[in-house]
């Protein structure tokens, strides 16, 4: 049951089918038409799964009747309605609403326009689709209002932490693989699972924009702001060290074509390898628990462990260091590989340093900062800067 309520789908099909219901009981009492369904439709549409999504997107689609009802009434007091005065409403409704930037409510300017011309009383039929259209979106944006939508954080930080525990599933297997003599074929199928790895970043990234909307302007959250602001860099970090994933894979591949049969690396020098990806691959989970956590003991807990497994990685990665130094120089026609190996450790163990993740979060804050007092007018500013 838990699950469920935490579910985007499960609660926005019961918030929506609510409002739309609430919707449709307001036009038929304050609407004089029969069936006033726009105003359902209205509801349906603009309640969306945050407050934010929900405020702009009611602004968008009020816009869109309104103008669509605007030009049906122009051309109704010019012309009627035949082929060619239709495709000039059509014409001019998709290009008036591509300039009015109602963004996916294109269509509904020139579906609105359509409806309103083609029936006999046009101004009584137009104003009560606008009435109908602002009864369903004042619905939705109240119901919103008074029954907050719930804050979508926990959700987006499960998503980045399942993205880290896969990632440090697929850094184990591809360690694994230079210890034998791993064929071409198995070393590929390795890549393409560093791939898919895209389509998962773009599932959380998908996951992480509704948290972001659901704490703009949602009264139950003080430091919207920072929230977004450390889930957002949080997955910054993690995607780039997908990246690096995807080019040790490549590493991986190309080592294996070079030595087909063969192992690709000595004993000694493979198991540190593995050490050193194995203490990698456990600070990935420990950086996703420390960038969703909740609370300040869970986040020192978190930073704590997650330091301990960079030192020891970083232990390891010295004497693996000094093994493919020393592998390079008896077999220098591969130097690159085995240096490529090593740098992308290396990439991977810098991305996750705590000191790192500070210094980039605080730079994401300035940016904001910057661009916010950009947006300022300078006269804004001066008011801004009387209060303070």
């Amino acid at each position: 049951m838990e699950r469920l309520r935490r579910d985007p789908f499960v609660v926005q099909t019961v918030r929506s089918t609510a409002a739309a219901t609430l919707s449709y009981v307001v036009a038929l009492w304050l609407s004089s038409e029969p069936a006033p369904l726009t105003a359902p439709l209205t509801a349906l549409l603009v309640v969306q799964v945050t407050l934010f999504s929900t405020l702009t997107t009611s602004l968008r689609r009020v816009n869109s009747v309104v103008v669509g009802v605007l030009i049906a009434i122009a051309f109704s007091a010019i012309v009627g309605l035949s082929w060619w005065s239709l495709a000039l409403v059509i014409l001019a409704s998709l290009v008036v609403g591509r300039l009015v930037k109602v963004e996916e409510f294109v269509p509904e300017v020139a579906i609105s326009a359509m409806l309103v011309l083609g029936v006999t009383q046009v101004a009584h039929t137009a104003w009560d689709r606008v009435l109908e259209t602002l009864i369903g979106a004042v619905v939705g944006l109240l119901f919103n209002l008074v029954l907050a939508p719930p804050v979508w954080v926990d959700t987006a930080g499960d998503s980045i932490e399942d993205l880290a525990r896969r990632m440090r599933r697929l850094l184990l297997d591809v360690a694994e693989e230079f210890a034998g003599a791993t064929p071409v074929e198995r070393a590929v199928a390795r890549l393409h699972e560093a791939r898919r790895l895209d389509n998962d970043v773009a599932d959380v990234d998908a996951a992480l924009r509704t948290a972001e909307d659901s704490l703009r302007l949602n009264p139950r959250v003080k430091e919207g702001l920072l929230h977004r602001m450390v889930l957002r860099t949080g997955l910054d970090t993690l995607e780039i060290c997908a990246v690096v994933l995807r080019v040790l894979a490549r590493t991986l591949a190309d080592l294996a074509k070079e030595r087909p049969g063969a192992d690709l690396l000595p004993h000694r020098t493979a198991l540190a390898v593995q050490e050193t990806a194995q203490h990698t691959a456990d600070a990935f989970v420990s950086y996703a628990v420390l960038v969703t956590a909740s609370g300040s003991e869970a986040a020192e807990a978190a930073e704590e462990r997650l330091a301990g497994e960079l030192r020891a990685a970083r232990a390891c990665r010295g004497g693996a260091a000094d093994l493919l130094l020393a592998l390079a120089l008896r077999d220098p026609d591969r130097w690159q590989l085995y240096g490529a190996l090593l740098a992308e450790l290396d990439r991977v163990l810098a991305e996750l340093d705590p000191e790192h993740r500070g210094r980039r979060l605080l730079e994401e804050l300035d940016r904001h900062g910057r661009e916010r007092r950009r947006r300022l007018s300078p006269r804004r500013l001066r008011r801004a800067s009387a209060r303070a």
